[in-house]
């Protein structure tokens, strides 16, 4: 009988497992339904991968991501697993021949999407087939607390009815305490365990600024990490067609990606980019969701996420393989008025409404948080850390804070002077003295206030009346078209009864990193030579097998080999990365490519 251990080593080429992927194999080998909340890049896969090959029968995993499916049954058939997927892009041939295949008990995981799964004519089909597991990926979408709810994912439930036997093993990247509840209460898992792995990821320096002059910006970023694989988030569609423009007359290898683009252009560009021949993608949230793509240096998003849970997901595309990477967010409050006003022009439910509003605020509060960011993400999944993470940009450069009570009383005296009917900008016109038709047709020239604040610039004026709303010193009231409104702390600030403490305003692109992030994956020097020849030959197989560049070798594998440089097939099985299958497969060749005896 083979264990875990041998699985991971022979077939996936990994000395040890990470993080809680051990226990939660027993779990499920055990046959105990459980919940896995692992951050992206942290080895989900594995949990249901290596339990199906130890356990007799088929495992079914159910995922909304055909891109994600494809790539994993590409890879698995590398290393010699027989693996398919069944979704609407698969054509009725080939479904007969995976029919053929699971009725010779020749599969041994079948990906599916839930559509094609929940149909009465495919349970029918597999309720006669030898099930030993089923594993429900981004099972985050089941629940109306989630980031991404889909009502499809409810139906899921049924499985539990036709099968209340075989366990169900539920994955996500990312879930709340409300979340976590909600999925398995609408999955019906039975007595489950729930594994939590820490979502912080090292590796990852993250950086948020205001949305000024971003195009500038970004090409500045850019412009100093040649050749590096990276993806630009932006809200519009508009706005990803003009950074790829920007971008594609600046040299670089850049195109756009939203759901506005016919399909046979997305599958280019997602072929392009994860095969390495375009470095960037400029994209709405449609592009990403199950790009398995290793070595993604950088992610930025180009205006503010709607959630926490989505801008982790999205940022957690970049350094899977380990490696530094870096994330840069711009925000600013036209981007959250139009993220509010997408929700309350919906047609969902008042209650979804709600949860989406409150997400919404506390994406805010994160982008503009002059404490920890990797903290505040910790602790919104409850996880809670009392020491700086040292690769957010509030922990290498901290920010320099000032009294700023004298600003925080022109603030609020010129919003309850002015009868709480101010929106932030329309303060900031008062407090700088702005003859304005809108001020003056208000008679807001004529409040005491008027004026006070002429010496500071508008930017530093709309930095601290953010942070005072932060601090609850101001609120929103966003029934009353966003306009500003004193809160229970307010008085003791009018009356100097309390300190504020704000931050020094920092212009745009004037942030600077104090330290670097050093993650090693190798131990010694990399002869780049060796990784150039690698990549080449990797590049060709991948074409001529029409799979991406990395289901052949990851970067991390090539760069491992280059500075440890094995001298036969013993040595060359110790990398990470190299199992039985790929050693058998491709041995010969990197020996000899690298100039080692075979």
């Amino acid at each position: 009988m083979s264990t875990p251990e041998q699985i991971l080593a022979d077939i996936f080429g990994y000395q040890t497992f990470r993080h809680s992927q051990r226990e939660i194999i027993q779990s499920v080998l055990d046959g105990i339904d459980t919940l896995v909340i692992m951050p992206t890049g942290g080895g989900k896969s594995l949990c249901y991968q290596v339990p199906a090959l130890l356990k007799e029968g088929i495992t079914i995993v159910v995922s909304p991501l055909i891109a994600l499916m494809n790539d994993q049954v590409a890879a698995l058939k590398q290393l010699g697993i027989s693996a398919a997927t069944v979704h609407s892009g698969v054509s009725s041939q080939d479904k007969q021949l995976i029919n053929e295949e699971l009725k010779a008990g020749k599969l041994k995981l079948l990906y599916v999407a839930p559509e094609t799964l929940l149909s009465d004519r495919f349970l029918s089909f597999i309720q006669n087939q030898p099930i030993s597991l089923i594993a429900i990926d981004e099972a985050h979408c089941v629940s109306i607390w989630g980031n991404d709810f889909r009502p499809e994912y409810v139906k899921l439930a049924r499985l539990k009815e036709l099968f209340p036997s075989i366990p169900t093993l539920a994955l996500t990247a990312t879930a709340d305490h409300a979340t976590q509840g909600d999925i398995i209460k609408q999955l019906h898992l039975k007595k489950s365990r729930l594994f939590v792995s820490s979502f912080e990821r090292k590796n990852i320096h993250t950086i948020a600024q205001p949305g000024q002059q971003r195009l500038r910006q970004i090409l500045k970023f850019i412009s100093t990490r040649p050749g590096q694989a990276g993806i630009v988030y932006c809200l519009s569609r508009k706005s990803t067609e003009m950074m790829a423009s920007k971008l594609q007359a600046n040299g670089l290898r850049a195109e756009a990606y939203h759901a506005g683009i016919e399909s046979a252009k997305r599958a280019s560009v997602q072929h392009d980019f994860q095969s390495d021949e375009l470095d960037i993608v400029c994209a709405t949230i449609a592009f990403g969701m199950g790009i398995d793509k290793p070595n993604i240096r950088w992610v930025i998003h180009y205006n503010m996420p709607k959630n926490i849970e989505s801008y982790y997901q999205e940022i957690g595309r970049s350094g899977r393989d380990g490696a530094p990477a870096e994330t840069m967010l711009f925000f600013s409050w036209a981007d959250f008025l139009q993220l509010q006003r997408f929700i309350t022009d919906s047609e969902a439910a008042e209650t979804f409404k709600k949860v989406q509003e409150a997400k919404l605020l506390r994406m805010w509060e994160y982008a503009s948080a002059s404490s920890c960011r990797t903290n505040l993400i910790l602790n919104y999944f409850g996880e809670f850390s009392p020491g700086p993470c040292d690769h957010c940009d509030n922990c290498l450069n901290p920010p320099e804070f000032f009294d700023g009570l004298r600003f925080a009383q022109m603030a609020l005296s010129a919003v309850v002077r002015a009868k709480e009917r101010l929106s932030i900008s329309l303060l900031i016109d008062v407090l700088r003295g702005s003859f304005k038709h809108e001020i003056r047709s208000q008679g807001l020239d004529q409040l005491k206030t008027f004026g006070v604040g002429r010496d500071l610039p508008y930017l530093d004026w709309k930095h601290y009346i953010t942070e005072l709303i932060n601090q609850g010193y101001l609120s929103i009231d966003f029934s009353d078209r966003s306009k500003l409104k004193t809160t229970p702390l307010s008085s003791a600030v009018l009356h100097g009864k309390t300190d504020v403490k704000l931050t020094q305003f920092i212009p745009a692109g004037q942030k600077k990193i104090s330290k670097q992030i050093e993650t090693e994956l190798v131990s010694g020097p990399i002869d780049q030579g060796i990784v150039t020849r690698l990549k080449q030959w990797r590049l060709g197989l991948a074409k001529s097998e029409k799979v991406p560049a990395y289901v052949i070798l990851y970067n991390r594998t090539i760069d491992q080999i280059a500075s440890s440089m094995p001298k036969d097939k013993n040595e060359l099985l110790q990398i990470d990365g190299i199992g039985k299958a790929k050693l058998e497969r491709y041995g010969d060749e990197i020996l000899e490519m690298i100039g080692s005896e075979q």
